[in-house]
């Protein structure tokens, strides 16, 4: 041991000797930088005078330090490092309160925008999110939906949709169908004052309609795991209403998206037809193709995941680039995705992790920063915010319900499967977004639109808290007069 530490250091101080004769050296190739001359009238300064404050050394590193923490990369680490810690932190506060983790982190994400942040510390806001780095964030965070809109095509089972299909296709369609009649309904009243200049009234008008049926299919399933539902009758009925919903709701998003870019008609029903024939190749050909390959081929583990993450990104490529929209592509090749149970599950618990924990987290604060609770700023902003929420709980919950009790369900049971198909959630937003960039919704109507999306989220778990407190309280009355 003595004989290894004796080395050691015979080492390291040849080592700094070295370098130390070599840096000797090598200084005296420089050639002496040139010693620029005071002008002829300027005064000498005398030898008692304080020494110039530009150049001290504490001026110098403050300066230093400003730039460094102006640095693109050092705002993008800080604004991952807070925008991660507050989702986390308000995602454990909404789960106590008996409501999904998703919630709390959308939430996060609105109070580190303009409504809560901006609003208080506005220096901070500034400094945190300053306009210059929000292009970097708004890709980062496209990235991390693109990445969630391809899990969520692969959670989709189709064979269990196909033994689902009588009930699962009513209700879903009912509840597709009714709010978009209402929101269309809606949007005849909203238009003249809160479509942007230059919008067609048939793209705002589709659009809120597409808004108001949407069901964010992750969060209804999150809900029913942690309520011990997912594999109960109103459980699966409800995953297979919310698959249909989600597949006929993203076909029809993709239309009306069609429509908003194309330049002309002709455009557009080119845009239409190269849509359709992406989808019959990818289910009719590559699903088929893939599912052959990987049972006859066993791949290496990064091997996968490499060939999974460029067929995601190469779909939402090509669908990005005919007119539609990036996040079509993705779900579509989440949907044609190997269906081993095992190679799903795999992968999965591979690209979850980082997509949910620190990607989803930055398209969540990228929203809140372009919501503006602040301008519903009078009586009539909330009372039209009440009347959107009004529509979208009663063509969503109402249309469900309806629809779940006319294929022959209980009332308990179609109320429950109306709450649950009446969850937006994530999905809201990103529909949201997307009509934010197309410029078909205003900064006021989407700020308006993503307190639906919250509100109709929060809904969900009291009401079912409500019907099974009921459900137990009616068994147990049941019991007591049988006995």
């Amino acid at each position: 041991m003595r004989k290894h530490v004796v080395s050691y250091a015979v080492l390291v101080i040849i080592s700094v000797l070295g370098l130390a004769v070599l840096l000797s050296f090598g200084s005296r190739l420089q050639t002496p930088a040139a010693t620029p001359s005071l002008p002829v009238s300027a005064p000498n300064l005398a030898p008692n005078l304080a020494p110039n404050l530009d150049t001290a050394p504490a001026p110098a590193l403050a300066a230093g330090l400003r730039e460094t923490l102006s640095d693109p990369l050092s705002i993008l680490l800080l604004q991952i490092v807070v925008i991660v810690v507050a989702a986390r932190l308000a995602g454990a506060v909404f789960a106590k309160m008996g409501q999904p983790s998703v919630i709390g982190e959308m939430v996060a994400g609105i109070l580190l925008g303009p409504s809560l942040l901006g609003l208080l510390f506005p220096d901070a806001l500034a400094f945190l999110f300053p306009a210059s780095s929000l292009g970097m964030l708004k890709l980062f965070s496209q990235v991390g939906v693109i990445l969630f809109m391809f899990l969520v095509g692969m959670d989709l089972d189709l064979r269990h949709l196909r033994e689902k299909a009588h009930s699962a296709v009513i209700v879903s369609h009912a509840s597709i169908f009714l709010p978009m009649l209402l929101g269309v309904g809606l949007a005849l009243f909203l238009y003249k004052s809160q479509a942007p200049e230059g919008v067609a009234f048939s793209s705002f008008a589709l659009f809120m309609g597409i808004a108001m049926s949407i069901t964010a299919f992750p969060v209804l399933a999150r809900i029913l795991e942690e309520r011990g539902l997912a594999k109960t009758p109103l459980g699966t009925t409800s995953i297979a209403c919310a698959a249909v919903d989600d597949v006929t709701a993203w076909c029809l998003l993709a239309m009306v998206v069609a429509l908003a870019r194309a330049q002309g008609m002709a455009s557009a029903f080119l845009t239409i037809g190269l849509a359709l024939a992406f989808v019959g190749i990818m289910l009719l050909v590559i699903r088929p193709w893939v599912d052959r390959t990987i049972e006859k081929t066993r791949f290496h583990g990064r091997t996968i995941m490499a060939g999974t993450v460029v067929f995601a990104f190469a779909a939402a490529w090509f669908t990005e680039v005919i007119g539609i929209h990036a996040l079509f592509g993705a779900f579509l090749a989440g949907v044609v995705a190997p269906s081993q149970k095992a190679f799903r599950a795999g992968l999965r618990d591979r690209m979850e992790v980082l997509v949910s924990v620190l990607l989803l987290p930055l398209f969540f604060a990228f929203t809140g920063l372009r919501t503006q609770i602040g301008l519903l700023d009078d009586m009539g902003s909330w009372l039209l915010c009440a009347a959107v929420v009004a529509v979208a709980v009663a063509g969503k919950l109402g249309g469900s319900t309806l629809a779940s009790r006319w294929t022959g369900m209980s009332w308990r049971d179609s109320f429950s499967i109306g709450a649950l198909m009446n969850t937006r959630g994530l999905m809201e937003l990103i529909v949201l977004n997307i009509g934010y960039d197309l410029g078909i919704l205003s900064q006021k109507i989407f700020a308006v639109m993503v307190v639906m999306a919250l509100v109709t989220t929060f809904m969900t778990a009291p009401i079912l808290a409500l019907v099974e407190s009921r459900k137990r309280k009616e068994a147990l009355q049941e019991s007591l007069l049988s006995t």
